[in-house]
């Protein structure tokens, strides 16, 4: 599957491996962002094979020293060690524009994020300025699996405007954010408004998100885990009918597959999607206290694995609402991309 994101530069779509899209959001129903969660890669010559057979002399990529062989080194190097499958998107000439192209004016670089899940090396960094960001993501032989070169930009005012009710996390145990953040290299979500603050979690273990093969549901880790109300309110939607999928199968019809939707006042609603087929624990009309148990994480909708997608809108839609910066009332959290952290108490 392929990661598709602004046109703005040439390079533009990229290949994670068998990275599959998790989408509650990007489909025909509106041009939201698609949910991207790591999910075993598929083998394919590596840089050493090829050095092997008479290729690839050239140096060897690393995320170590990625950005310096950008700015200073070879290109071609790096488009070596490019997948078969990026570089078929594109051509070693149109990588050079680009990256030219990108680089003017950069001074330097800053690692944001670097970490390993399900046999991928995740990098990125950011420029001097904040307004240009590289996301690189590596095999566990250094070939480049995914590559994004992606202008940044802020919107201040609603990162600082958090929820006027203070939430706690919905699960229990430790967690990882595979997206969260305030820029579109922690958080593919902030690009768009009506999801720039929602999260994508899921549970690893030993830099997995699954056990065994990771073909059936049961595999992985945040699967049928139980999810509680994150604050007081009245519940106003759920769905609870979805199958759930095999993984790497989506459901683009049901984007937001099983979903609990609950009103907090003050205009702020706490949606939930992908839940477990048959596991809402509550329905429409129901008030709810901060911790009553609402359903399990499931793989319901346009998602290719078990996570959580959670975020806080100004309505009901997760379409058509803007969402927003939540409160958290447990403020020692980072809940940014690449951070495991702690929810409620077991």
């Amino acid at each position: 599957m392929t990661r598709v994101y602004s046109k703005s530069w040439k390079l533009l779509a990229v290949v994670l491996g068998t990275c599959v899209i998790l989408s509650a959001c990007g489909t025909s129903k509106s041009a939201e962002p698609q949910e991207q969660l790591p999910v075993e890669q598929t083998s394919s010559p590596s840089p050493s094979e090829e050095a092997a057979n008479g290729a690839g002399e050239g140096t060897m990529i690393t995320p170590d020293n990625f950005m310096d062989t950008l700015m200073k080194g070879s290109k071609e190097d790096i488009y070596k060690q490019m997948s078969p499958e990026l570089q078929g998107i594109i051509s070693l000439d149109e990588f050079k524009t680009t990256a030219d192209s990108f680089m003017e004016g950069v001074a330097s670089w800053e690692k944001v994020t670097e970490f390993k899940m399900n046999n991928l090396i995740e990098s990125s960094w950011k420029d001097q300025t904040g307004t240009k960001g590289i996301q690189a993501s590596f095999a566990e032989d250094y070939q480049i699996a995914g590559l994004l070169i992606q202008p940044l930009e802020a919107h201040e005012a609603t990162d600082k405007a958090l929820t006027k009710t203070a939430f706690q996390f919905p699960l229990k145990g430790e967690w990882f954010v595979f997206w969260g953040g305030n820029d579109v290299l922690s958080n593919y979500h902030y690009a768009h408004e009506t999801q720039r603050y929602a999260l994508d979690i899921i549970r690893t273990q030993d830099a997995a998100s699954y056990e065994d093969k990771g073909t059936d549901n049961e595999n992985y880790y945040a699967f049928g885990e139980p999810i509680y109300a994150a604050a007081d309110g009245r519940v106003v939607e759920v769905k609870n009918d979805i199958p759930d999928n095999t993984p790497g199968v989506m459901n683009a019809e049901e984007p937001a597959g099983n979903v609990v939707v609950i009103d907090h006042g003050d205009g702020e609603h706490s949606i939930t999607a992908h839940l477990k087929q048959g596991s809402a624990a509550v329905k429409k009309g129901d008030n709810v206290q901060q911790g009553d148990l609402i359903g399990h994480l499931g793989n319901s909708g346009n998602s290719s694995e078990a996570h959580l997608h959670f975020q806080v809108s100004d309505g009901p839609d997760i379409f058509t609402s803007r969402s927003l910066q939540i409160r958290w009332a447990d403020q020692s959290q980072n809940l940014t991309r690449g951070n495991s952290f702690q929810g409620l108490p077991d």
